[in-house]
């Protein structure tokens, strides 16, 4: 029988986005032929989901190039995955804020084993995007920022919940990384087709990392208290 560790390493190995992309607006899709990437994500996998119990869902925006886009796993950063995940990473050192918080958030909750006993994170849209500044310089470019590549990604986005609703993750709350734009399109995707009874917004890593660093107990404390939501 397939453990949801296998579910969501086909997952991942499938995906693929061909929609049109806006003018100078790249996919960034960790998997597509890196086997270091989808060799590390799966030992994650591997040894946080080597089961059949039933999850909730956590959903972040798309995946950022120092977290997810190194390792393959949604806010998890290389200093994450080896210090607090115990697993081997020799590749480039990434430090991703996001990840930062979301590892405070995971251990007062009790610690990676117990959070993802409970939770499984991905990304509203699995797959990230980039753009080049003036200087050249890429940077993440959200699947919101332009209102051609959210329409673009739609029925990517809707197939992709989908699919992971089905891994075995509970459809009573979804939580959503995210309370403004990515909130309000989650919304309208599961007000049309029904996924979950009820989105659980928080605000998203980052925002609190960058713009609220000093009150960061209380959003680690917020969080805490949506998540003791789940049954």
């Amino acid at each position: 029988m397939k453990t949801f560790a296998d579910r969501i390493i086909k997952f991942n190995r499938e995906l693929d986005f061909n929609g049109r992309l806006p003018e100078g607006i790249r996919v960034m899709n960790p998997f597509n032929g890196n086997g270091d990437i989808m060799a590390v994500s799966s030992a994650f996998y591997h040894k946080y989901y080597n089961d059949n119990k039933t999850r909730h869902l956590i959903l972040g925006i798309n995946p950022g190039r120092f977290g997810a886009g190194v390792t393959g796993i949604p806010f998890t950063d290389t200093k994450r995955l080896k210090n607090e995940c115990g697993l081997n990473y020799s590749g480039k050192e990434t430090h991703e804020p996001s990840s930062v918080f979301v590892y405070e958030v995971i251990a007062a909750y009790g610690g990676p084993a117990k959070f993802y006993d409970n939770f499984y994170i991905n990304s509203v849209c699995p797959l990230g995007f980039t753009i080049s500044d003036r200087n050249g310089n890429e940077k993440n470019y959200n699947y919101y920022d332009s209102r051609e590549l959210t329409d673009s990604v739609y029925p990517f986005v809707v197939e992709s919940i989908r699919t992971q609703v089905e891994f075995g993750n509970k459809s009573d709350i979804c939580y959503c990384f995210g309370t403004g734009k990515n909130e309000k399109f989650l919304q309208l995707i599961n007000d049309k087709c029904g996924f979950f009874e009820r989105i659980v917004a928080l605000e998203h890593p980052r925002f609190v990392m960058q713009y609220k660093a000093k009150f960061k107990q209380q959003y680690i404390d917020k969080y805490l208290a949506a998540f003791s939501l789940a049954t």
